[in-house]
């Protein structure tokens, strides 16, 4: 038995706890700010969470909308957005390329469905004093039949 052989056996046969923060750390239960899966919930007043969420819900759901129409003119040469664009455009003495423009519009339609999702996804992250998470629910065994 060599020296190194020797002395990993006395490491892994030695009862003694580790005393490293890190290892005392990752075992403490989960605090609101570390909470298992890197989701970190903020808790508000209700009265607070309910004007995010109505709010945030309203903002995302009319970013999505205007996303489709904005990639609905980007795709059709007749929409109704596309020549009144076009309108506003040709009134400035410029005459749009028509391939760029379907382009702008379906970056501004992507982008704008992008921020409704981002912003629909951080207004999830609230909640109110006394919300359980359904993710702490779901460890919970179900007493149906």
């Amino acid at each position: 038995m060599s020296d190194s052989d020797a002395a990993s056996s006395k490491s892994t046969s030695s009862p003694t706890a580790s005393t490293d923060p890190r290892e005392s750390a990752d075992t403490s239960p989960a605090s609101p700010d570390n909470q298992q899966g890197g989701r970190r919930d903020v808790v508000v007043p209700l009265r607070l969470y309910k004007t995010v969420t109505v709010f945030s819900t309203l903002i995302a759901a009319l970013c999505i909308l205007s996303g489709f129409i904005l990639l609905d003119a980007a795709t059709l040469q007749v929409s109704v957005l596309r020549s009144l664009i076009v309108l506003a455009i040709e009134t400035g003495g410029i005459t749009p390329n028509q391939e760029l423009l379907g382009g702008l519009l379906g970056v501004g339609g992507l982008s704008l469905m992008a921020l409704g999702s981002g912003v629909f996804i951080l207004s999830s992250r609230f909640r109110a004093p006394g919300m359980g998470n359904s993710q702490e629910d779901a460890d919970k065994e179900s007493t149906n039949g």
